[in-house]
């Protein structure tokens, strides 16, 4: 297809595809002439790729270059592909928990990981995520919440094996490695869009029940 065309499948204005072929997060079309290039579905995925790590992850563009980088690399499994590029796009939590509560969920999740037979590396971005909002629900004495962590591990783990199952069956690894990448990201989106409209529902039909009737007897003079 032509740029103009690349352009309308993928929702990406021409001079936008234009600045990503100059930075390198797109490879160049086959020339057909000085001024004129094909491209290809693989482009188009790519593309695709390139507007969620940008519009949806908010990376910046020499971010969004090494993710590439390593999802394009020879050296690394596919699993591996992929777990660089989670690394990559998880941010680093910020510290809001004093040191205490942080060590004990740090053993909490420790001890939780072991538990459920999780294959994730020691050094998974994601684990410092959950053992830093574990410690601030310590902290803030949400005891509740932090002792529902295999409710919410049960539900993610039925996302995250539908989403996998989903790819896995395409015959190109790397449709898969980008498949799963942008399902991770708008994941990430759809699951807190539905879980917020679960609350209202939920708490719609829970907490805004009528009051009982009155049931006093009136007496009359």
């Amino acid at each position: 297809m032509r740029i103009g065309e690349l352009s309308r499948r993928s929702g990406v204005s021409v001079p936008t595809i234009k600045f990503y072929l100059r930075e390198g997060l797109l490879p160049s079309g086959e020339l057909t002439s000085p001024n004129q290039a094909n491209y290809t579905d693989a482009h188009l995925r790519r593309l695709q790729l390139v507007r969620a790590l940008i519009d949806l992850a908010h990376l910046p563009v020499a971010r969004v270059r090494d993710v590439l980088e390593s999802l394009d690399s020879d050296s690394l499994s596919l699993r591996g592909r992929i777990g660089a590029v989670h690394r990559a796009v998880t941010p680093a939590p910020q510290p809001a928990a004093d040191d205490g509560a942080r060590g004990a969920a740090e053993a909490q999740v420790r001890e939780f990981i072991e538990k459920r037979g999780w294959a994730v590396e020691p050094d998974a971005p994601a684990i410092a995520t959950l053992v830093e909002t574990i410690a601030v629900l310590h902290s803030l004495g949400r005891e509740d919440l932090a002792d529902q962590l295999d409710t919410y591990a049960d539900a993610a783990e039925r996302f995250a094996e539908r989403e996998v199952t989903a790819v896995a069956s395409r015959p190109d690894p790397d449709q898969i490695a980008e498949s799963v990448v942008i399902g991770t990201i708008l994941g990430e989106r759809l699951i807190a869009a539905l879980r917020l409209l679960a609350h209202e529902h939920v708490s719609a039909r829970l907490l805004d029940r009528p009051s009982a009737p009155s049931h006093r007897t009136e007496t009359t003079e």
